[in-house]
C-alpha cells in the first residue's frame, strides 16, 4: 500500500469510531441510541405525528420507525394518542420524562456534522459528496439501505 491508501484508509476508521465512540456515549448517558433521539427530536421539533410523517422526517422506514416507538413507549418516553381530527391516525407525543430525558442528551453527531458542513462553500460540499459516493462503491456499498444518521452496529435500535 502506498501512503495515499494508509491516510484514506485511517481517515475511514477515524469516522467509524468516532461515531461508535458517540453512539456509546449517548447510550451510557441516557440509554437511548442515535435512531431514538432522531426520532425524539423529531417528535419535539414538528409537534404531534403520526408514525409515517415521523418516518418521513427522519428518513427511517415506517417498520423501524414502528421499533423505536415501541421501545421508547416501553421505557415511558413516548406515548401514542388516536387523533381527535382523524381517529384512524395515531400521534405520537414526548411524555415529560421523554421530554427531560432528550432535553439533557448530547446533539445528535450527525447534527454537528451538518452544521459544519453547511458552513462550506458549495464547491467544497459537492467535492464532498462526489468522494464520499466514490468510497461507497469502492466498498460495494453503494446499494446499501441507509438513513442520514450517524450510529453504528448494536446501536441502531
Amino acid at each position: 500500500m502506498n501512503e495515499l491508501t494508509d491516510e484514506v484508509l485511517v481517515a475511514l476508521r477515524r469516522i467509524i469510531r468516532a461515531t461508535d465512540l458517540h453512539s456509546r456515549r449517548l447510550g451510557k448517558d441516557t440509554g437511548l441510541t442515535t435512531p431514538q433521539l432522531v426520532v425524539m427530536n423529531a417528535i419535539e421539533k414538528y409537534g404531534d405525528q403520526s408514525l409515517a410523517e415521523i418516518g418521513r422526517q427522519v428518513s427511517l422506514s415506517q417498520a423501524t420507525v414502528t421499533n423505536i416507538l415501541n421501545r421508547l413507549e416501553a421505557n415511558g418516553l413516548v406515548t401514542r394518542k388516536r387523533s381527535k381530527r382523524d381517529k384512524r391516525r395515531v400521534d405520537v407525543f414526548l411524555t415529560a420524562e421523554g421530554a427531560r430525558l432528550r432535553a439533557s442528551a448530547p446533539q445528535p453527531l450527525q447534527e454537528e456534522f451538518v452544521e459544519r458542513f453547511r458552513e462550506l462553500d458549495g464547491w467544497e460540499q459537492h467535492q464532498i459528496v462526489a468522494a464520499l459516493m466514490r468510497v461507497a462503491t469502492m466498498m460495494d456499498a453503494q446499494t446499501l439501505d441507509a438513513a442520514p444518521m450517524l450510529a453504528t452496529g448494536e446501536h441502531v435500535l
